[in-house]
């Protein structure tokens, strides 16, 4: 008995998305059934004249190119789901964005038993209202609902969010949550402050411009210093640990933007203005080499008393943070049963190839838990 064709709806086809579409080219070599038929970005659709004509993943960039269909909206999309599906078979939206008009249209999608596999971590950190309505839109709160799954929310491709989730299922109690959330904040420090050798750390503006031009920030790297995507994956965490956070303005998060430089019109201008501040970073950094520590942007979760904090750390030599390269993740999770040797979860938390892994990886628990 062959199983039912599962109809893939791919939106955003940015870094993330073109790679997860070459992951998806493969992994149908192993799930024949998968069947294509959507591709958007915002100005831009490509849609299988029928579910029984899906689209072909080899070409698929030069169709969409050449396509004269513009972009959907959210109700667009769901309405396309809804009512051109007349094989009956299940459907799967792959949203690759940070689109939060997308990400609030999650419950109408869940609750017809479309389910959501994506990395947009708009859809779960933003208001707790709509953490809690996904929720109770999909399975198995709602029976008929339809599953989701977003393991790249968090760290890429680290196994992040499975892990906090099989460990609270089990009955174990995590007491505290701890890390470097930020690929691109982890290679500023761990440059601008090596471990081994503080003396040997960069300017900070240098580090932040070589960062820059290596691909490791947004194309403003205000977007990456002033800590809300560190926050917003706090509030993940956190609320997948049974805490309530409202949002990212519930708890302190310390940004790394000098006020002055707030209102800079550009990131070009910031970057020309960012060596004046120099000198208040390498305090920073020279303090705490007086006291034996060194300097980190962490964020850390007290599940026990609720508290969540994101900025600057002072650790001691041999905190596993201490022991990061590059630009990678660490989290670490004490609980009950770990004791004060947490779980640790490490390694790269970011690049388009990474997360798009994440994100095939969850379509394949979706298409396992189907059948």
């Amino acid at each position: 008995m062959h199983p039912k064709p599962v109809y893939i709806a791919v939106v955003g086809i940015g870094g993330v998305g073109s790679a997860f579409l070459s992951q998806l080219a493969v992994l149908q070599k192993r799930y024949p059934h998968i069947a294509v038929v959507l591709i958007s970005r915002s100005n831009q659709t490509l849609s299988a004249l029928s579910f029984s004509e899906p689209l072909s993943l080899d070409n698929w960039s030069t169709q969409l190119a050449a396509s004269k269909q513009p972009g959907l909206t959210p109700a667009d999309i769901h309405n396309y789901l809804t009512t051109s599906n007349a094989t009956g078979g299940k459907c799967i939206l792959v949203d690759n964005t940070s689109n939060q008009s997308l990400a609030e249209a999650y419950p109408s999608f869940l609750s017809d038993g479309i389910s959501i596999v994506t990395p947009n971590k708009k859809a779960f950190s933003s208001s707790l209202a709509l953490w809690e309505e996904i929720q109770s839109s999909s399975f198995p709160v709602e029976p008929h609902g339809g599953f989701i799954y977003h393991e790249s929310t968090v760290g890429a491709g680290l196994p992040v969010i499975s892990t906090l989730k099989d460990l609270v299922a089990t009955g174990d109690r995590v007491r505290r949550i701890e890390g470097v959330f930020s690929g691109t904040l982890s290679f500023l420090f761990n440059n601008f402050a090596p471990a081994h050798d503080v003396s040997k750390g960069g300017k900070w503006s240098e580090e932040v411009k070589k960062a820059k031009a290596l691909g490791y920030t947004e194309p403003d790297p205000r977007d990456d210093l002033n800590g809300l995507d560190v926050a917003r994956k706090l509030v993940i965490l956190a609320r997948l640990a049974r805490l309530k956070v409202e949002d990212t303005s519930a708890f302190p998060v310390e940004s790394l933007i000098p006020k002055d430089l707030e209102s800079c019109q550009s990131g070009a201008q910031y970057l020309e203005k960012l060596p004046d501040y120099d000198g208040e970073m390498a305090e920073l950094r020279q303090t705490a080499q007086q006291e034996g520590k060194v300097v980190r942007y962490t964020g850390s979760i007290d599940v026990v008393k609720g508290e969540l904090k994101v900025g600057l750390q002072k650790l001691e030599q041999g905190h596993p943070v201490l022991g990061l390269l590059g630009s990678d993740n660490i989290v670490g999770f004490y609980t009950e049963r770990y004791g004060e040797r947490p779980l640790i979860v490490q390694g790269a938390g970011a690049g388009a190839d990474i997360t798009a892994m994440g994100v095939t990886a969850d379509v394949i628990k979706v298409l396992e838990r189907i059948h």
